[in-house]
Parts: structure tokens; sequence; C-alpha cells
């Protein structure tokens, strides 16, 4: 991997089969980074903020975010909000994926910080073809080093 340290995908998504084809059609795309995959809120937030909350543990992490809007134990929206308004992860890219299209709710997630919003086809094919652009997305993207 070119510069630095290649980055960790933390993957936020509570339906397991949603995940598993995620994660396939990002290996299909080439990338072959690590796949940190998280099924509430809950344990993602202490992952990317430690126990502390102080999210110091993330400062020299190489991270890039996809979050599930529907959790079970948590909105995604308060985690991008938990995430984008910490000084040590704000600068982590996040990557929206959810099924919902509201506009209002796609506003409030970029006015929040959000890099990229997907809206989930509900389809199969629409979705595999929404991550493999994902997929193509991440295999080209550098995530700069925290200073």
């Amino acid at each position: 991997m070119p510069n630095g340290s290649p980055v960790s995908i933390v993957m936020i998504e509570d339906d397991e089969g949603h995940a598993r084809l995620i994660e396939r059609n990002i290996r299909r795309a080439g990338v072959s980074n690590e796949v940190l995959a998280f099924q509430s809120g809950t344990t993602a937030v202490e992952y990317l903020l430690g126990p502390d909350g102080s999210g110091e543990v993330s400062a020299n992490r190489h991270l890039l975010i996809l979050l599930d809007l529907n959790l079970p134990d948590m909105s995604g929206v308060d985690i991008l909000e938990k995430v984008k308004s910490n000084a040590n992860t704000r600068r982590i890219p996040v990557i929206v994926l959810t099924t919902t299209d509201d506009e209002r709710e796609v506003k409030r997630c970029y006015d929040l910080g959000a890099n990229v919003y997907i809206t989930k086809p509900v389809n199969y094919e629409g979705f595999a073809n929404a991550i493999r652009q994902l997929g193509l997305f991440l295999s080209v993207i550098q995530v700069p080093p925290a200073d």
C-alpha cells in the first residue's frame, strides 16, 4: 500500500447478509484492506472513541467508516455526530450506506460531515453495483495522515 499505513474499514452494519454482501463486493473490486465489522453502534463507538470516549485511541489509526443509519441500539446519525464532533476522529472519512433516501436525512448526514451517502437499493443487483462503485472508490482513496 502506498504511503503510510493501510486503511482499515470500519463497517457498522447490523444486517449480517448486507455485511457479507458489502465485504464480498469490496473484495471483488480489488480492495484487500482489513474490514472490522460491528453489528451495533455501541461497540463501534467504543472502538472508535475508546472506553473513555475521548477518541484518542483512534488518533493514529487510519480508518474509513461505512455506516448504516438503521441500527438496533442507536441511530447512525448519532454515531456520525459523535465521530465528526470529536477532534481525534473528525477527519475519518464516513460513507453512509442506508435504505433511507429521505432528502432531509441525506442533507443532515452531509451537514454533519458525511463524505459519501449511498442509498441501498432494495434489489440485490443495484446494491451490489453501489458497493462495487464504493470498492473502486476505496481502492483509490488515500486517507490523510493525522497531524
